[in-house]
């Protein structure tokens, strides 16, 4: 029996139950609690990576945009499956251009949060916060005009998006799942049907970027990598401060191997260290 570790969302246990319905062989779900604010994902993939090392469970599944660039030790992503749209999407209108200035956009996400300003510095950017339902609840309850999610996780839990975000560079891994295990506990066997060759490299690419960049989940990066050939992908990237006013973006074409980091060198070299460490005293502040 394969113990398959999630947190308790409606969107985790929808995520979860797909994986367990690839897994060869017979799974449970356990459900993994973590201490925490709420939104505070890094306890939720701390919570669930204790549990693989205590050997509570034998696989985490979380959303590959939430997954540290450095994993525990002794823990390693054993699969990546097919990658649900990555791009964001907005409800409550069709698009940013469709919002009045001084419109209320909700989001949880920094990286959100700078891109939206970045894009139009005329609307308002508010902090909505819990899962994916709790926020649709605060748009119709009119706590904002317009609210900023995943188009996956809308997809996931069959909600719709009245538009989506082409101008918004997605978070790295954003639309795909990660798989974690202890390091040789799980048959390769047993996860065959959950890798996924195109989405593991360009999830890997984007890992890749974020990592050298030194950047996380709370910091304003966005990384999105597309095949384009059996060998050959496309990443672009973006990194600015978190109320839009100085940006940096990026896009290369190249091998896998190596794209990330050299993404990243680039905009190192075009100051985007300064901007992130600007970015971090700000949040502290």
């Amino acid at each position: 029996m394969i113990r398959i570790g999630t947190r308790g969302s409606a969107l985790a246990l929808a995520q979860a139950q797909w994986v367990a319905q690839r897994v060869e062989g017979p799974s449970e779900l356990v459900t993994i609690g973590a201490a925490g604010p709420e939104g505070d994902k890094s306890r939720w993939v701390s919570g669930l990576e204790r549990a693989l090392l205590d050997a509570q469970v034998d696989l985490a599944v979380h959303s590959a945009k939430d997954v540290p660039a450095e994993l525990a030790d002794g823990l390693e992503l054993v699969a990546i499956p097919s990658r649900e749209d990555p791009r964001d999407a907005i409800c409550g209108t069709g698009s940013l251009a469709e919002l009045a200035p001084g419109a209320r956009v909700g989001t949880s996400s920094l990286r959100r949060a700078a891109q939206l300003r970045a894009a139009r510095e005329d609307i308002d950017i508010i902090a909505i916060r819990g899962n994916v339902d709790t926020r649709l609840r605060k748009l119709a309850g009119g706590e904002c005009d317009a609210l900023v999610l995943a188009l996956a996780g809308l997809h996931r839990l069959g909600r719709l998006a009245d538009g989506v975000l082409d101008e918004l560079v997605p978070a790295a891994g954003q639309g795909a799942l990660a798989i974690e295990a202890r390091a040789g506990a799980v048959c390769g066997d047993a996860l065959a049907a959950l890798r996924d060759a195109e989405a593991t490299v360009c999830v890997l690419a984007e890992r890749e970027l974020v990592s050298v960049l030194e950047a996380s989940c709370n910091t304003p990066v966005g990384a999105h990598a597309h095949a384009l050939s059996a060998d050959e992908l496309e990443l672009t990237a973006w990194v600015g401060l978190p109320d839009g006013s100085v940006w940096a973006r990026d896009r290369l074409r190249g091998p896998p191997e190596g794209l990330g980091a050299r993404v990243a060198e680039r905009l190192l070299a075009a100051g985007a260290g300064d901007l992130l460490d600007r970015a971090r005293r700000e949040q502290v502040a």
